[in-house]
C-alpha cells in the first residue's frame, strides 16, 4: 500500500493489487461507459418483441443453482452482475420502467443502447457530451408533442375506449407466456379495468383494488374474473375437507385489512378480537 497525491494535491491510497491499473478519464472514460452500456443493451436485444428468444439464466450462489427460462427484460437485467456505473444506470432505467409501467423494460434498454450507439459517433467527431444531451432533450420535446398531436381520446365513449384497451393489452401480451391465449387474458384485463371505471373516476383508477390470486395446476383458460371478493384462506381445523354448499349461512363482516387480523372464533360462532383488528 502506498500514499500518493492527485493533481489537486489530495492524498489517496492505492492498494498493492491496484498499482498495475491505470486511471481512465476524459474522452476515454466516456467511450468506456458507452461500450459498457451497449453491452447491456445487446444482452436483451434478441429477446425483444413477440419473436424474441428466451434466455436461460442459472444462479451461481452456493445455496441456489437453479435454472430459469425467461424473456422478460427486467428479470434478465436483474440477474446480471455489473461493476460499471453506466451499465448500472441502464439497469436502473429498466427497473423504473418495470415499477412505473409494468412493461417495456426490454424496449427502454434497447432504445438507450441505440441512442448511445449514435452518440458514440458524435463523440468521435469531437462533439461535447453536453451538446449531445441538449439535442436529446430537444428531440424528446418534439417527439412528445408529435404523440400528443396524433393521439385520440376515447374515454368518453365506453365502447371505443374498451376497444383501445383491448388492442393495447393484446399487444402487451404478445411477448409474454400467455401469448397463445392473449385474446382471452386481454379481455379479462379490460373487463377488470372497465369495472373500476364504472365504480369511480376514470382519471384516478386504483389498480390495487384488482386482486390477483395464483393457483398451480389447471389450464390457462381456467383463469376467470370474479364479480366480488375472494378470500384466499385454508380450511380451518376440525372443519370438513370436502367442498360442500351451505344453505342459509351466517356471514360475519369484518372492517379491516382481512389478512393481519388476530381473531379467534368459538364453537358458538362468537368472534373475539385478540388485538390489532378493527
Amino acid at each position: 500500500m502506498s500514499l500518493i497525491y492527485d493533481e489537486y494535491g489530495r492524498p489517496f491510497v492505492i492498494l498493492k493489487e491496484q498499482q498495475a491499473k491505470s486511471r481512465v478519464k476524459g474522452l476515454e472514460a466516456v467511450k468506456a461507459n458507452i461500450i459498457a452500456a451497449k453491452s447491456i443493451s445487446n444482452i436483451v436485444r434478441t429477446s425483444l418483441g413477440p419473436k424474441g428468444m428466451d434466455k436461460i439464466l442459472q444462479r451461481v450462489t452456493e445455496t441456489d443453482q437453479s435454472v430459469s427460462v425467461t424473456n422478460d427484460g427486467a428479470t434478465i437485467l436483474r440477474s446480471v452482475m455489473l461493476d460499471n456505473a453506466a451499465a448500472k444506470v441502464l439497469v436502473d432505467i429498466a427497473k423504473v420502467q418495470d415499477d412505473e409501467v409494468g412493461d417495456g423494460t426490454t424496449s427502454v434498454a434497447v432504445f438507450c443502447g441505440e441512442l448511445l450507439r449514435e452518440a458514440e459517433q458524435l463523440v468521435n467527431a469531437r462533439i461535447h457530451p453536453q451538446t449531445i444531451a441538449d439535442g436529446w432533450r430537444i428531440a424528446t420535446r418534439i417527439a412528445r408533442q408529435a404523440l400528443l398531436d396524433s393521439s385520440v381520446d376515447n374515454s368518453g365513449d365506453d365502447e371505443k375506449f374498451r376497444q383501445d384497451l383491448f388492442r393495447i393489452a393484446r399487444t402487451t401480451l404478445s411477448s409474454k407466456l400467455v401469448t397463445y391465449e392473449k385474446d382471452y387474458f386481454a379481455k379479462l384485463a379490460v373487463d377488470a379495468i372497465m369495472r373500476l371505471k364504472k365504480e369511480g373516476s376514470s382519471d384516478n383508477l386504483n389498480l390495487d383494488l384488482i386482486q390477483i390470486l395464483k393457483k398451480p395446476g389447471g389450464q390457462l383458460r381456467d383463469s376467470y374474473l370474479e364479480d366480488g371478493f375472494l378470500l384466499d384462506k385454508s380450511i380451518g381445523v376440525g372443519q370438513p375437507k370436502k367442498s360442500h354448499q351451505c344453505q342459509n349461512p351466517h356471514c360475519q363482516y369484518l372492517h379491516g385489512h382481512g389478512q393481519n387480523q388476530n381473531l379467534r372464533i368459538t364453537r358458538q360462532g362468537r368472534l373475539h378480537d385478540q388485538g390489532g383488528g378493527n
